[in-house]
């Protein structure tokens, strides 16, 4: 009778890996300060509620109304903007950050780049991604207040800011996109005799539009909430109001600014949402 196979030991790494994040969770918490009896106690659960019973009712006069109608307006207007500048910087980018492109796989299998070329591809390559990753490192709140010494106050550094943060995270996207293709369709256009850059226009971007413009809706209603913070250093849009309420204790009009935000990224959402079902 052949003998059972001796039990294998228990793998050590899930219980040392759970008792790491355990440890760091607590680090994390003390360091944080992280009070919950100072929020949900008595004493915080009463200033919460005094604080929004200041906020009611909303200021509804017409100088309240007409100002936060135009906050939002400059809000969405530099959320679109901001977006289609992004469109732009992330597409040039996303071919450079694109490995296979540049200098690998199906487009160079039968005509492989000679060592010099290669070379130049890959610093190509690498300038790139580089480039996405600085563009995306920096929060679009920090963008802004460079912008807003560069260029002045206003909407425009804030459409700068958004166009160059959700540039380095669409042109990674972008990027993944074009890498993760299916290559059948430019298999069958390189056996026909197309050149690299027809393979380009007719196989790879074909399958990898309808991505891009569902990433680019996205990124559309990440920035309308953006764009609404923008103003706190002064880049325009409701944020600037919103800024001038609370330092100002005009807690009604506030409410009302509040509520021009949720009006207008109830409204972006569904329009992206629309979007999104009738091109993708």
């Amino acid at each position: 009778m052949a003998r059972p196979a001796p039990a294998r030991p228990a793998r050590a790494f899930p219980l040392w890996a759970g008792a790491g994040f355990a440890a760091l969770l607590v680090w994390s918490w003390h360091g944080t300060g992280v009070d919950p009896a100072a929020l949900f106690g008595p004493e915080g659960l009463g200033q919460i509620a005094a604080y929004v019973r200041k906020l009611f009712p909303p200021d509804l006069s017409a100088h309240a109304l007409r100002d936060a109608a135009s906050g939002a307006v400059e809000t969405f207007a530099i959320s679109l903007i901001g977006s289609l500048l992004s469109v732009g910087i992330a597409a040039p980018l996303s071919l450079l950050a694109t490995r296979t492109l540049l200098y690998r796989g199906i487009l160079f299998e039968g005509r492989p780049p000679g060592p010099g070329a290669r070379a130049r591809r890959v610093a190509l390559y690498a300038a790139g991604k580089a480039t996405l990753r600085v563009l995306r490192t920096i929060p679009e709140i920090v963008w802004a207040l460079i912008f807003v010494f560069m260029v002045g106050l206003g909407p425009f550094p804030g459409v700068l800011a958004l166009g160059f943060h959700t540039g380095g995270v669409l042109g990674k996207l972008f990027g993944e996109v074009l890498e993760d293709v299916d290559p059948a369709p430019l298999e069958a256009l390189q056996a026909t005799g197309a050149t690299r850059f027809q393979v380009l226009v007719y196989g790879v971007l074909p399958q990898a539009l309808p991505q891009f413009v569902s990433y680019t809706l996205y990124r559309w209603e990440v920035n309308i909430r953006a764009a609404a913070m923008m103003g706190f250093v002064g880049a325009g849009g409701l944020g600037q109001r919103i800024h001038v309420a609370i330092s100002l204790f005009h807690e009604h009009q506030l409410l009302t600014l509040i509520l021009a935000i949720y009006l207008i990224v109830t409204l972006v959402d569904a329009l992206s949402a629309y979007l999104r079902a009738r091109l993708v």
